[in-house]
């Protein structure tokens, strides 16, 4: 059995994220502040927060105009008219409903509250209230970051973006991979020996999704302010055995959702 080390990094220095920021440079300007740099293997996790600030999703609550639906919609569950009106445009269906709460299928297929819109840690304060929606396109955001790091840094680098998700039947939100490239999303160890040589029948992991959940820990959830970790050393097998996959391929389809 080898030993084996994964160490975490949370950047320093990342400030408040604007629409169009450099987010390569600001990582780039992290790494150099803790006097790190990359090298093959590294997966950097980013919070979705960072993510969809730069690509201009921070809506101001002001340009929002409910529709019907969303008027009616808010009554019922006792919120924001213009959140719930933004909570539908980004969703598929309700999946269900009572006061203060809303679970929606997004539409990249979470489910999930709220279509996953946040207002804490979001805008300015200006006197204005906001709302950030996730990335339209989270694999495609990460899969841009991933190639401009790696035209600077060479190949080999793995990014995911993070985002807090609740979880039926289980208490507390976790980190969970909205985006991921240059790593497989999935390991698929069905057909390979466990440690007495029976063949795994069933066993899918969720890869992305465990390293989204460790970079959670260094992130945290409020004032915090570490949006960027560094983990270096995650099983290096995994890069040369399993193929590359996007965190589109998490999702569940309807087919095999038991629960519907």
């Amino acid at each position: 059995m080898h030993s084996a080390t994964i160490q975490l990094h949370a950047l320093p220095g990342i400030p408040a994220v604007r629409e169009g920021e450099d987010l390569a440079r600001l990582i780039e300007d992290g790494l150099r502040q803790a006097s790190l740099q990359l090298a093959p293997g590294d997966v950097l996790v980013l919070a979705q927060k960072i993510v969809s600030k730069s690509e201009g999703r921070l809506i101001d609550l002001a340009s929002v105009k409910p529709g019907l639906a969303a008027l009616q919609l808010a009554v019922e569950v006792q919120k924001d008219a213009r959140v719930v009106e933004l909570i539908l445009s980004e969703s598929r269906r309700v999946v269900r409903k009572r006061p203060g709460l809303l679970i929606v299928e997004h539409r990249l297929g979470y489910i999930m509250a709220n279509a996953g819109l946040d207002q804490s840690n979001t805008g300015p304060n200006d006197g204005h209230e906001y709302a950030l929606l996730l990335p339209r396109n989270p694999d495609a955001s990460a899969l841009r970051l991933r190639e401009i790091l790696e035209s600077r840094h060479g190949p080999g680098l793995g990014v995911i973006i993070n985002d807090s998700f609740g979880r039926p039947w289980r208490r507390g939100t976790v980190g969970v991979a909205l985006g991921a490239s240059g790593i497989p999303a999935l390991l698929d160890l069905r057909e390979t020996p466990d440690l007495f040589g029976r063949v795994l029948k069933t066993t899918v992991v969720g890869h992305a999704d465990e390293i989204a959940a460790a970079a959670s820990l260094l992130m945290g959830q409020a004032d915090e302010g570490r949006p960027v970790v560094l983990l270096r050393g995650i099983r290096p097998e995994c890069a040369t055995r399993y193929a590359e996959s996007p965190a589109a391929q998490l999702v569940r389809g309807p087919e095999e959702d038991l629960f519907r």
